[in-house]
């Protein structure tokens, strides 16, 4: 993409706490975290997504960056052979297809990692994040009882 900005994923860490606490919009608390979050339980989150680096846990937490700038999160949850993707953007960095390229490098990690296969779960009622999927590759696979499960097959 000639002229789109750098972009890259970086662990999270507890540097992250006030641009992620900065970033947080109704958007981002509904359909990412669930809602509004309190700077010590981001805290407690960020040492948490520290620790399942450091131990190579299920869950690896990226930031989003253009250049050096934060501009969203990305969760990988592995479990077995597959890997969830869970993103959101904070408000000025929204569509730019950004979260499609966060999702294309984080595929390219967890194929990386030995996943096979990229699963995005998204609410029925959130379109925005049903086109990152689809701008990513992903098909639609089905619904379970709350969502709407997109996958894309990984290959090493």
């Amino acid at each position: 993409m000639a002229g789109a900005p750098r972009i890259r994923l970086t662990p999270l860490t507890p540097a992250d706490l006030d641009a992620h606490l900065a970033g947080q919009d109704e958007q981002l608390t509904r359909w990412y975290t669930g809602g509004p979050s309190t700077r010590e339980a981001t805290a407690a989150y960020l040492h948490h997504c520290v620790t399942q680096w450091e131990r190579r846990g299920p869950l690896r937490a990226f930031g989003i960056r253009v250049d050096d700038t934060p501009a969203g999160t990305l969760d990988l949850r592995f479990a077995g052979d597959e890997v969830d993707i869970a993103y959101g953007l904070y408000p000025s960095w929204r569509g730019r297809g950004l979260a499609t390229r966060a999702v294309l490098l984080a595929c390219r990690y967890a194929a990386s990692e030995g996943a096979r296969l990229a699963v995005i779960k998204v609410d029925p009622a959130n379109p925005v994040s049903a086109a990152v999927a689809r701008r990513a590759g992903f098909t639609f696979a089905g619904r379970d009882t709350t969502f709407d499960r997109h996958t894309l097959p990984l290959t090493p």
